[in-house]
């Protein structure tokens, strides 16, 4: 052991040994006989050798008499520590246990020693205490965990464990000290707060739905009104009808705009605009005109009957966490559910910036990208896919890439069949931004199409929803 400061070392015990003998034999140094030197220096010596342990002597009773005060204070504050402190064995027994830990468990300090911690642990937590308790002897810093204890009287506590090994000692080669603090009012004001916050999700929830009922039926109400404002001057202005019917589908589609504001899907704007072309190739066909004339009625029937399955899903095909989340995670979520519905794999690469694009260059991104699955789910025949977007100089870049068969791409864009609208709304929907898109497919390769547009918005503002 090290000697304590307060203790002088051996040069500077002897000195002030000779001092003080020298103070207690001054007279009798003096009277010194000259023949009896030698007894004389001897019993100097002795006498030195006495005050040297007297001296040490007292050291030691000083530094004994603090180290009792020590273990007295270490003692209290072990014992009446708020917290408590459990000494536990490799194998988890308990070695020493403070009063606080005894009083956690419910149960005298004496009945606990030698046995296993483990025992008192709900079956619920015992594999996360145990690989805790593993963890404490193998590593150098302090390990936390959260641990549900039983008591023997019955009931139950979380506790917080804190431990750290004492292997470096060689008097406990393999054992460790755990703190155990109880945190079960912690738990409860958790448990509490997170169902207060599920609650009032719920509650928000259920607010908005009710409004946006609320919302609905105003405007069913109005919108039945109107109808039967409007029934009632057809029938009163019967020689006007074409002229009437025309009006009458602007405000029924108006109507619906308003009950559905995310129905501004730019396929449908496609399709409707393909069914006012057709109208107008049938009252001005003069080749065949009955044969073209009842084509373009089946085609008509056709385009009618893609409307109406659009409107009906038309409330899914927005999601809401474009808005709230950004297009990247809203991408995620969808590529997930693709696999899910599909079984494809697709793989997804972007960069971060791609959310400071305008709210419609990443809308339009979001459809193209959904269109072109479609098509690959209906017509690729593929096994995986992958979308990519990246920023090229002031450009970005959209690639979605396909392993499965092949087109004729120079064929498909003459064709004026419905085969390929989904294509040519991608088209449509890339140029409204003052992008382009370019179709690659060949044999043995697969489908890629690429969509480049303005990494800043150049376009008139245009409302997509």
């Amino acid at each position: 052991m090290k000697k304590q400061n307060s203790i002088p070392d051996a040069v500077q015990l002897r000195a002030l040994a000779e001092t003080r003998l020298k103070k207690r034999h001054t007279k009798a140094a003096t009277a010194a006989v000259k023949s009896a030197a030698d007894s004389q220096r001897l019993l100097h010596e002795l006498q030195v050798h006495q005050i040297e342990l007297e001296m040490q002597n007292a050291e030691l009773v000083g530094a004994r008499d603090k180290m009792e005060l020590l273990l007295d204070k270490y003692t209290d504050l072990y014992d009446f520590a708020p917290i408590g402190y459990f000494s536990l064995t490799k194998q988890g027994r308990i070695q020493e246990v403070n009063l606080k830990g005894a009083a956690l468990l419910g149960t005298e300090r004496a009945s606990l020693l030698n046995r296993p911690l483990s025992g008192f642990v709900d079956r619920s937590s015992r594999h996360c205490f145990l690989e805790f308790l593993d963890t404490v002897f193998t590593a150098s810093e302090k390990k936390v965990c959260e641990v549900k204890f039983l008591k023997t009287s019955g009931g139950s506590f979380w506790a917080n464990l804190h431990g750290g090994s004492d292997a470096a000692k060689a008097n406990t080669p393999e054992a460790c000290r755990i703190a155990v603090s109880d945190i079960t009012s912690l738990k409860l004001a958790q448990e509490a707060h997170h169902r207060l916050e599920i609650l009032t999700a719920t509650n928000l929830e259920l607010k908005a739905e009710i409004v946006k009922r609320e919302a609905m039926e105003a405007d069913l109400k109005k919108s039945e009104h109107y109808k039967s404002q409007l029934l009632e001057e057809a029938r009163c202005l019967h020689g006007q009808l074409r002229d009437f019917s025309h009006r009458i589908i602007e405000t029924r589609e108006e109507e619906r705009r308003q009950i559905s504001r995310e129905l501004h899907d730019e396929v449908t704007q496609l399709l409707a605009g393909i069914n006012v072309n057709l109208e107008t190739l049938a009252r001005h066909a003069t080749v065949e005109p009955r044969a073209l004339k009842q084509k373009v009625i089946r085609t008509q029937r056709v385009v009618e009957k893609a409307v109406k399955v659009i409107h009906d899903f038309a409330r899914k095909l927005r999601p809401t966490s474009l808005d709230d989340f950004g297009l990247i995670i809203t991408l995620h979520a969808y590529l997930n559910d693709f696999l899910k519905r599909t079984g494809i794999r697709v793989r997804f690469v972007t960069f971060a910036d791609v959310e400071k694009m305008s709210n419609t260059q990443r809308t339009i991104l979001y459809r193209i990208v959904q269109e072109a699955l479609i098509n690959v789910d209906k017509h690729a025949m593929a096994k995986q896919a992958e979308v990519s977007i990246r920023k090229i100089d002031d450009l970005v870049q959209l690639e979605i890439s396909d392993d499965g068969k092949s087109f004729d791409v120079g064929r498909m864009q003459a064709r004026k069949g419905s085969k390929h609208l989904g294509l040519i709304g991608i088209r449509e929907q890339a140029e409204m931004v003052g992008g382009e898109l370019t179709i690659q497919s060949a044999p043995g390769q697969g489908t890629k199409i690429i969509v480049r547009m303005p990494f800043k918005d150049v376009t008139a503002n245009p409302v997509l929803k």
